[in-house]
């Protein structure tokens, strides 16, 4: 019994120097140690018994590391992310960052609730986009570090975002709960609820490429959308109001298609999008956790599955990356070098009364998750 238990222990060191080689990027929490707007900002870790990582900061509420095994057993770091707080306040953009109040764009940077209006600040054209000025991707949010009672690694961030905060109304209080299940998921739920009528869409905008962050376009990542229609826009990435079929169209992702395949097709939806942009409408009836996407890339053999509670995903293939930001490991984040799977409601929600609403009452509590799971393509 003694030999075996020598035997045993030798194993788990030997796995856990393994482990710590293998995971020689992962980046130094003091990195992120600084006081912003008065409040600290940390950077958290999350690991799994199968080697997986990821790396949080309470700054935007950010992924900044997800290291996932490839088909050569090798843990791949899938998120671009920055190497430290400074660089994030120079140019962080909405690098894996939760966003709100209002994912994605608001047109005119206004909208009304019963007989008053709202005005809100345009940082995106003639729109509002991911929440304004300032939205959730530049706060600090406060954070609780826990184990779950399966023995999980997750995170709490919470923020409280006043009331007229970059025009929206009501004092609204917000969770979102990161979790790294032994399953090699990354589950993310949200709750909040507000003291005034609201209206909300919280999203994640993480930047993922299966290749590696910085590692080469995403061109031959095969995509499949359980989508059989979209929302097209006008050339501001506004939502028309109109519910469209992806039949016979570069949108029709039912089947696997590689992401590059059509992306550059001469169609009035890809040229507004400067490439894909757009929201899908997902094939379901409920708020029920739901296959909404699938991702691989054939060569690390990485896949990654999208489900979500929410009733559209958003999908953008990084058309507006042009190599200015600097990422880890001093790689350029170029032209389409990333995607991101935007589980959401509509864009600009709030001025179509045809769309699912996004009003959020007092009294009542607004709830939803995400999970990104990770598995190698069968």
């Amino acid at each position: 019994m003694k030999k075996n238990h020598l035997i045993l222990t030798i194993f788990i060191s030997v796995l856990m120097i393994s482990c710590k080689e293998t995971n020689k990027d992962i980046l130094p929490k003091e990195s992120f140690e600084k006081q912003v707007d008065g409040k600290q900002v940390s950077l958290y870790n999350l690991e799994n018994t199968n080697g997986v990582v990821c790396q949080i900061t309470n700054y935007g509420a950010r992924v900044v590391t997800l290291f996932v095994p490839n088909k050569d057993k090798k843990l791949t770091d899938v998120v671009l992310g920055l190497e430290s707080i400074d660089q994030y306040l120079k140019n962080g953009e909405y690098l894996g960052a939760i966003v709100g109040r209002y994912g994605n764009r608001i047109a005119n940077g206004e909208f009304s609730l019963g007989d008053k209006k709202y005005s809100l600040f345009k940082n995106n054209g003639p729109n509002t986009l991911h929440g304004g000025k300032k939205g959730y991707a530049d706060v600090v949010w406060d954070a609780r570090a826990f184990t779950t009672k399966s023995g999980e690694d997750a995170i709490e961030l919470s923020y409280l975002s006043k009331d007229g905060e970059e025009g929206f109304p009501g004092n609204l209080q917000i969770k979102v709960t990161y979790t790294l299940t032994e399953a090699n998921e990354l589950k993310i739920e949200y709750w909040a609820k507000t003291d005034a009528e609201t209206v909300i869409n919280l999203t994640n905008h993480a930047y993922f490429n299966l290749k590696g962050a910085g590692k080469g376009d995403i061109f031959s990542h095969n995509l499949t959308l359980y989508a059989d229609n979209f929302t097209p826009t006008d050339s501001t990435l506004i939502p028309t109001g109109k519910i469209q079929s992806v039949a016979n169209t570069p949108m029709d992702f039912r089947t696997p298609h590689k992401i590059g395949e059509r992306i550059n097709e001469n169609t009035i939806d890809l040229k507004y999008g400067l490439g894909y942009d757009h929201n899908w409408i997902l094939n379901k009836k409920s708020n029920e956790l739901t296959l909404a996407a699938n991702v691989s890339e054939p060569s690390t053999g990485i896949e990654m599955k999208v489900f979500t509670t929410e009733p559209a995903i958003q999908f953008y293939s990084g058309n507006f990356l042009d190599g200015k930001i600097i990422g880890k490991g001093k790689k350029q984040y170029n032209h389409r070098t990333a995607f991101c799977m935007e589980a959401q409601h509509y864009p600009d929600s709030p001025n179509h009364s045809n769309f699912p609403s996004t009003v959020l009452k007092p009294g009542e509590t607004y709830t939803q998750t995400t999970v990104y799971q990770f598995g190698l393509i069968k």
